[in-house]
């Protein structure tokens, strides 16, 4: 997001606790995530709420007409605040309706003191599609509807993971927005990491890391980047040896198969 819609965000994320202190987080997560799936049928509708030739006061209004009796009071008046607001472009407001439904989903795991859960659970689930490709393909498969996508997520998750990573893997998998799965899971687990104000690093290595090793890097990292930094472990055997690390936008790669590459495109510009 940029300009109006940053502002707007920030300003949407500073009501929100409120929000969640006045609720079930859970709950408002779930009613959150069908505004979302509501606003991104309702294409009309969601033009309508982030048009900036409306008055602020009709566009909060339309919003509360529109939500009175499917969601709660709490709600309602919340994404009626959201659409008072200035967004850039309507596809804007519906993300931050996502990234709302994600951190009330988040924050009723920290609750129960589970985020580190959450967090691991959303990033071990990326890393088993990536790894499984007929899993993969039925759960992004628009042939096959998203109540039978729900049912299969349910089938491998529940009892197993915090209810909060049952909930967003299966948002995920049922209404990806035209985002690749893996790209909506990493996007939740950034939200999760940035509850707390971490870091998400993601590190592939040949072999698992000792936990005195983990404990070093994290150590490492933090300290570059001033902030407690999320270790999510990817273990390759193609790497070979060493390591890469992305942080964000950053990569850091140390593996044995990149000094190779660079070798190789040394020695064809020398020949």
């Amino acid at each position: 997001m940029r300009g109006a819609s940053r502002a707007s965000l920030a300003e949407a994320g500073e009501r929100f606790d409120a929000v969640l202190s006045a609720g079930d987080a859970g709950a408002i997560g779930d009613e959150l995530f069908a505004v979302l799936r509501l606003l991104d049928r309702e294409h009309v509708l969601r033009r309508a709420l982030a048009d900036p030739a409306r008055p602020a006061d009709q566009r909060a209004g339309l919003a509360s007409a529109v939500l009175d009796g499917k969601v709660s009071r709490t709600a309602a008046e919340f994404v009626a605040e959201v659409a008072r607001l200035r967004w850039g472009r309507s596809t804007d407001l519906t993300d931050a309706v996502e990234r709302f439904a994600v951190i009330a989903e988040v924050a009723s795991t920290e609750a129960s003191g589970r985020l580190d859960d959450l967090e691991d659970e959303l990033f071990r689930f990326g890393r088993i599609v990536e790894a499984q490709p007929d899993l993969r393909g039925v759960l992004v498969d628009h042939r096959v509807s998203g109540e039978r996508k729900a049912v299969l997520v349910t089938e491998l998750l529940e009892g197993k993971t915090t209810p909060a990573t049952l909930r967003l893997v299966t948002e995920a998998v049922t209404h990806a927005r035209g985002r690749s799965l893996e790209r909506v899971l990493a996007e939740f687990g950034r939200i999760a990491a940035e509850r707390r104000n971490r870091l998400v690093a993601v590190v592939r290595t040949a072999v698992d890391l000792s936990e005195q090793q983990k404990a070093r890097l994290n150590a490492v990292l933090s300290a570059q980047y001033g902030r407690d930094v999320q270790l999510n472990i990817e273990v390759d055997p193609s790497v070979l040896g060493g390591m890469s690390i992305r942080v964000g936008d950053e990569e850091i790669d140390g593996t044995i198969v990149r000094r190779l590459g660079d070798i190789r495109r040394r020695i064809e510009r020398a020949s």
